[in-house]
């Protein structure tokens, strides 16, 4: 067996070059970590607008490169070259019209065209590389069409006939450039057919990329072992569980981590005093620090609730929404950072506009001040819907923040709810996704938080687990070598 591999990981966003979400980290740390377990890893992506920041000092290797779609269609890419910490090489492309002209990442009224442009460019990018892959791991509906033309336009290719691909799910709700339940059932994409030519916007505005991904890859993984379980019910299967159910024995779960260089309280530069699980008094200095920049009543007593995340129905909000009038009553603040639903950002100006000094909110997500939010808070807030992984239950225990979680996806498998009597558990959870729930949970943990020492241990407690990428790495590494046995036990079917 090849004792190291040859990876590709494809992904739209990538932080620091570009991010709307947690994307962005899984597609920056997950190749810094195989790169450290000793394989050959590169990062593909779009060259958004927001990479051509002077400090990423990227460099254009090549210009007007042909990308040819079909009989119809041929469209000239550039590519340019970065790196990523650890010395992991990334290279993007563009096309001006489909990329870096763009102010923002997504949001174009053809984001299925776009990215079916960027999906065959990366086999022109891996050729004028001569980079011959093992393994393509395509993160997300964006990436989708890679599976597909492997096994169809590219499959007797010298360079890729013997590379494998792994179809990384990080939320099934997203399946293309619009709402997959906006498409008229005669226009639904069955997975298998011919795409439709390039000039033929509206039709390729229908291909389902999501559904392409899952059916042709070697292999698929979603962020979380509970999520991969979830993803074949109806319930969370956004149509789609059956062909995952047929694919079952190809499906599988692995918990994403969290780069414990970048998110670590005791050398973090973004916090006001630097900290560890051995010097937790410094934690409340940094707690009296948001209660100011949120002008908020400096306390170190009253409990301090955060939420950073993405404003959405999906995150919990109406829950929220739900019981602010009863969790405002009791002895609290609240901070929220994070922008999305208008609906909600409107709810939450209107909510502070009456109780200034009760709850206080940031309405985008700013990652220079987000690990201030974590620092200074004593709880996390995460009552989401449905949660593939989530990284903010992790940062906040890493910080110090205990969680307050709806048992679901990625959540159920890093939070264990806390119990006072036998001192297990690192944070509180709720099952049914019910606001009475979630106000038993919240004040479940104001409760404990009034027991000071047994909290401090529970802190400690919870900063100690370990939620680094090591793991998840050499889980990535059995999987690709699963994924390479799916191929090549495919293609001896297919030569019989």
């Amino acid at each position: 067996m090849q004792q190291f591999l040859n990876i590709v990981s494809v992904s739209s966003e990538v932080d620091p070059f570009s991010k709307s979400g947690g994307l962005a980290d899984v597609a920056r740390a997950l190749p810094k970590a195989l790169k450290r377990l000793g394989h050959n890893v590169i990062v593909i992506t779009p060259l958004h607008g927001t990479a051509l920041h002077k400090d990423f000092k990227l460099k254009k290797i090549k210009q007007d490169v042909p990308v040819e779609i079909d009989s119809s269609a041929t469209v000239k890419a550039e590519f340019w070259e970065g790196t990523l910490p650890a010395g992991v090489p990334v290279y993007f492309i563009n096309h001006s019209r489909f990329f870096s002209s763009h102010k923002k990442i997504y949001g174009s009224k053809t984001e299925n065209l776009r990215f079916y442009f960027f999906d065959l460019a990366v086999f022109e990018l891996l050729q004028y590389l001569s980079f011959k892959p093992d393994i393509i791991q395509c993160h997300e509906w964006h990436t989708g069409l890679v599976p597909y033309l492997l096994k169809t336009r590219f499959s007797d290719h010298p360079l890729f006939k013997e590379a494998a691909t792994v179809f990384t799910i990080h939320n099934l709700a997203f399946q293309m450039g619009k709402n997959w339940w906006e498409v008229p059932l005669k226009q639904k994409d069955d997975g298998y057919s011919k795409l439709p030519l390039f000039k033929e916007k509206s039709k390729i505005e229908n291909i389902n990329l999501a559904k392409r991904g899952i059916i042709h890859a070697d292999i698929i993984n979603t962020v979380s072992e509970q999520y991969s379980e979830e993803i074949m019910t109806k319930k969370f299967g956004q149509a789609l569980d059956r062909i995952l159910q047929n694919r079952a024995d190809r499906l599988f779960g692995i918990i994403n981590g969290i780069d414990y260089r970048d998110y670590n309280p005791a050398s973090d530069p973004g916090l006001y005093k630097n900290y560890d699980f051995n010097s937790l008094h410094l934690k409340t200095k940094n707690k009296l620090f948001l209660q100011r920049m949120f002008n908020l009543p400096e306390n170190p007593k009253v409990p301090l609730i955060a939420m950073v995340s993405r404003i959405t129905e999906q995150k919990g909000f109406d829950l929220v929404m739900d019981i602010i009038d009863p969790l405002l009553r009791l002895d609290l603040q609240i901070v929220v950072m994070g922008g999305g639903d208008k609906k909600y950002e409107s709810f939450f100006r209107k909510y502070i506009k009456k109780n200034p000094k009760k709850i206080a909110a940031h309405l985008k997500f700013d990652i220079l001040h987000a690990t201030k939010v974590y620092a200074g808070s004593d709880m996390f807030l995460m009552p989401s819907r449905f949660e593939p992984c989530g990284l903010g239950q992790m940062i906040s225990l890493r910080y110090g923040s205990i969680p307050i979680v709806r048992a679901t996806g990625g959540l159920v498998d890093t939070i264990t709810d806390y119990n006072a009597r036998t001192k297990k558990g690192n944070g509180f959870t709720f099952k049914t996704y019910d606001s009475r729930d979630l106000l038993v949970a919240i004040t479940r943990a104001i409760e404990n938080h009034k027991h000071r020492e047994e909290w401090i241990e529970l802190m400690k407690k919870g900063m100690q687990l370990s939620f680094s990428w090591k793991v998840p790495a050499k889980k990535y590494i059995l999987l690709f070598r699963k994924a390479i046995k799916n191929r090549e036990l495919s293609e001896a079917k297919k030569n019989e």
